[in-house]
């Protein structure tokens, strides 16, 4: 399950693909027009900044971009630094997989298989979309909103 953390993350590198190039948001922007406690956003944004997505400038007019156009950042890549590895269990995860204690034949695990499954299907998903793709998703909500006023 995705996570506050998760779902926050991705509302703000949406937030961050919608600027024009060159130009940086700030926290508090990013915060009040995404409903998100802006203490949390710092945080956030601090492991994406260490992860390589976003970039900061500190200072007057300073704020945050994102490190690369939206088209190359994968989704999955997102999650998988907010929240962690996108299997249900560990035994399924692929970047940090780990035996169960409780399992005889890993090979033979009901329970593994299917999450094994349902891991892949959300790795499909998320891997296979960037974060252009997810902005695209409300543009054109934002652009019948915007017509109307």
């Amino acid at each position: 399950m995705l996570t506050n953390k998760g779902k926050y993350g991705l509302k703000a590198m949406v937030h961050l693909a919608g600027l024009e190039q060159g130009a940086l948001a700030q926290v508090q922007d990013m915060a009040d027009s995404n409903n998100i406690p802006k203490k949390f956003l710092d945080q956030i944004l601090s492991e994406l900044r260490n992860a390589g997505l976003v970039f900061s400038k500190k200072g007057k007019g300073g704020g945050y971009a994102l490190a690369r156009p939206a088209s190359q950042i994968a989704v999955g890549n997102i999650v998988r630094v907010l929240d962690g590895p996108l299997a249900p269990i560990q035994c399924a995860s692929v970047t940090a997989y780990r035996a169960c204690d409780d399992c005889s034949d890993e090979r033979a695990c009901a329970v593994r298989l299917m999450m094994v499954k349902a891991r892949n299907a959300i790795a499909e998903v998320l891997d296979n979309h960037s974060l252009a793709d997810m902005r695209a998703l409300s543009a054109p909500l934002e652009a019948a909103l915007t017509f109307q006023i």
